[in-house]
Parts: C-alpha cells; structure tokens; sequence
C-alpha cells in the first residue's frame, strides 16, 4: 500500500499547474458585510449545443444519486468501523485513475498521513472533509463510492459535467488517529471541530492551510450526530441534519451564507424524497471554534451534513447511499448553477434538531421484582450502541408518560419482568438499578411462567 499511495501523493505537473493558474485567476473572497445586497441569481450554465441544462427534480437526483452508490459501492467498507489503512486501502484501485491527484497535507498527532484528494478542472472549487471526529464515518464510506463513480472511463454526462465545471478537494479522514480508536476525539483527546480558532492540533492545522491554499467557493462538512437525535421536540428519528452555519453572532445571511443556505435547501428536498419527516435542521447558534463556522466567516460557503440514523440500518448503508446522493446532487446543483433557483424556504423550514430522548421506552406496564407485588412503571432504555441498538442500559423507571424516546412500546395489560442480569442481589434483598442490563421480559402475567410476549434488551422487535 505504501508504494501505490507514495505514487498517488505526486501530483501531475499538468494539475499542479492547472491549480496554479486557477489560484492567481481566482476571484476575491465573497465579502462577508451582511448589509449588502443578495447576488444575482446566475443564470444555468450552457452545455453542449449552447442550451442550459433544466434542473433536476429531487426525486430523479435521488434516483441517480442511490443508482451511484449501488453501482459503485466499494465492498471493502462495509462497516461503519474502520482504520485509516482499510480505508486507503479500499479507496486505492479508484485514486489510482489518472483523473485524481492525491497529497499529503499534514500528519496526525501519531503519524499517520492526512491526504487530500483532487478531481475535476472547473473554475469553481469546492472542499469537502470528513472524519473530523474519528467515530463519525458514514460520509467517508459515501467518498469512497463518489471516487469510484469519478474513476469509472464510461461515459456519463453527470461525471463531465462536474469534472468540467468543478475543482473538488476531499479529505475523507483527517482524524485517522480518532478512527484508530473510532473515537470522536484526536490522539491528545482534543476535538478538532473545536479547534478553529486555536490551530493547536496537527489536524486542524492541515485543514486550514489547504482552506487557504485553495480558498475554496463551496464547503462542505461532513459528521454524524446521535442517533438519539429527532425532527423537532417530537419527531422521528432523524436521518440527517442539514446547516448553513451563521458566520457570527448576529445569525445574519451575507452573500456566502445565502449561496450555503440554497445548497442546504437542494440537499433537503433530494433526502425527503426518500425519508420524508427525518430531515431536520441544526442549531445555527455560531461558534467561534468550529471549523463550519470559520468557513463561512472565511467566505466559503460551508453546508454541515451530519449524518444520524435510520431504522433497521446498523452499520449505516443506507444512511451511506443518502450521503452520496446529497453529495452528488450537491455538486451537480453547483456546476450548473441551479442551486441559485432553490427555494430557501425549503431548509428554513426545516423543523431544529431535538436532544435528550432516550432509546427505547417502554409504557404502562407493570413492574414485577421477586418478592415484591407488581407496581405500574414505565421503563426507558438507553443502548451502548444507539445505531446498531445493542446492549440495552436502564436509563428511567417510573411515570414517564411525558417522556421522549425514539421507539416505544406499548406495554399496557403485560407484565415486566427483569432477567438476572438486570438484578442485584444481596442479603438486603433485590434492586433493580439505573445503568444495569436492560434485560426485561415482558409477559402476559406476574407469573415467571406466563406467555412471553418479547424481551427488551438486545435488538429490538419490530
């Protein structure tokens, strides 16, 4: 592996000139007075014969989008859990194409290699990075399909056309030590999305220098959040969130942030095609050491796409086939300019991501402790895996009808009966603890011998 990507690292002098050329000839940053005036909306780029191409409905952007990802997934990743050597090294047979130069931008903390990935020969360029926070993957496994699609010598009218009209740079890990370990944080326990302003790490000093290296038009920062995360205070489970970060405090739209937000509106109306209700927007209050925030007040107009959960999607293949529909519908809005006709009301209308619920919840059942008669509580259960909802904790006993989870079941006339493992004995008695194994029967009777109707603890019943 080591000879392929030292190979790969040395960029054609050709695009090294290309990229030069394109540096000097770039346009001054997009200011970021949020008193001026909205842009004029540019009119669709012209194709082949001289007409402008007609944009893309959602549903046929998804449509192409999901045929990508089926068609060119990468089966070396297929699990949401991978080191930066597995995942080089399933990316390797695409980025060996002469269509990308692959470099070095900076090692991690323990010496691993960050690189950066370049496509395309267009005037507009665009950054994308991911696993900024080691355990958040599912849009690095989503570039790894983009890069075989981009490798692939057939010819395809979307592959031109963002080749032609796009410079795209991608970071499909620049926390390989956090993947190490999937854990969010770098080697020092530091988390580089907050490290913007200070530059203290290795990783968020590579990731700026190659921002301001290629001062990029467009951003795009890609994360995963909690699968305890919903649409609104009660709404499904939410599949992603989308953000025009703000660039300051005052939340304002400048020039940068309105061309992020009708990108962000794109994006949505592609996802609710296929997951409609699950699409939410994240809280935009500006943070002045993260990284999306910075972009935009740099003058890049930055879109985060955090990456949730969906049902029955443990290692988050679906969730990665969305990630390259969104990706890929997101460029080709920007090569065509037709980004500029979105809707902006299509992400403001987004209803705000919502915290705190619990896994699973369990109501209007009866509780049954050895010894004790049976008393009506209500029982919430938090996974240690929230995505792949394994091994189930108690979180909550008691009146929790108010109470907020992603799954409920209803348990009215069954009877819940916790299994060993959910117990602690002594000679003081039994205790049904917060924090232990949530390994409750739940039965037709108080009696352990009545019916089983399912146990909770594991993988749930759907």
């Amino acid at each position: 592996m080591t000879s392929t990507f030292m190979a790969l690292t040395r960029i054609p002098r050709v695009a090294a000139a290309a990229l030069l050329v394109a540096s000097c000839s770039r346009a001054p940053a997009p200011s970021t007075d949020p008193s001026l005036p909205a842009p004029v909306r540019p009119m669709p780029r012209p194709v082949a014969g001289g007409m402008p191409r007609a944009p893309v409905a959602p549903a046929a952007a998804l449509a192409a989008g999901l045929g990508i990802a089926e068609r060119y997934r990468v089966t070396a990743i297929a699990e949401r859990r991978f080191t930066h050597a597995q995942l080089w090294s399933a990316m390797a047979p695409s980025l060996a194409a002469p269509v990308f130069a692959t470099e070095e931008i900076g090692r991690s903390m323990n010496g691993l290699p960050i690189r950066a990935v370049a496509f395309g020969r267009g005037s507009t360029r665009v950054l994308l990075w991911s696993q900024m926070h080691g355990d958040e993957s599912t849009a690095s496994m989503a570039l790894a399909d983009i890069f075989a699609f981009l490798a692939a010598t057939d010819i395809d009218p979307l592959r031109e056309r963002i080749g032609r009209e796009l410079t795209i740079t991608f970071v499909p890990m620049l926390n390989p030590d956090g993947a190490e370990l999937f854990q969010r944080e770098n080697a020092a326990g530091i988390d580089v999305n907050r490290d913007g302003r200070q530059l203290a790490t290795p990783e968020a000093r590579a990731l700026k220098a190659l921002r301001d290296r290629l001062r990029p038009d467009f951003a795009f920062n890609l994360h995963d959040q909690s699968a305890r995360t919903r649409v609104g205070p009660r709404g499904l489970q939410a599949g992603v969130a989308l953000l025009a970060p703000a660039y300051d405090d005052s939340r304002a739209y400048n020039a940068t942030r309105r061309r992020a937000r009708l990108v962000a509106a794109t994006i949505a109306r592609i996802l609710e095609a296929d997951i409609p209700g699950r699409v939410a927007k994240y809280d935009d209050s500006f943070n002045p050491r993260a990284f999306g925030d910075l972009m935009q007040q740099w003058g890049s107009s930055t879109v985060l796409i955090e990456s949730g959960a969906l049902p029955d999607d443990p290692q988050k293949q679906r969730l990665r086939g969305l990630n390259v529909a969104a990706i890929i519908g997101a460029l080709d809005a920007i090569a065509t300019d037709h980004y500029a006709s979105a809707d902006p009301d299509a992400y403001e209308s987004l209803p705000e991501n919502s915290g705190g619920a619990s896994d699973l919840l369990v109501l209007g059942g009866r509780l049954v402790l050895p010894g004790q008669p049976p008393l009506l509580a209500d029982v919430a259960v938090n996974y240690e895996d929230a995505v792949a909802r394994r091994d189930g904790r108690v979180r909550d006993v008691g009146d929790l009808r108010e109470a907020v989870a992603v799954d409920t079941v209803d348990a009215r006339n069954l009877f819940l009966h916790p299994l060993p493992a959910a117990l602690t004995r002594d000679a003081g008695g039994v205790w049904l603890r917060l924090g232990a194994p949530a390994a409750i029967e739940l039965r037709r009777g108080p009696d352990a011998t009545s019916t089983l109707v399912r146990t909770i603890g594991g993988m749930p019943d759907r």
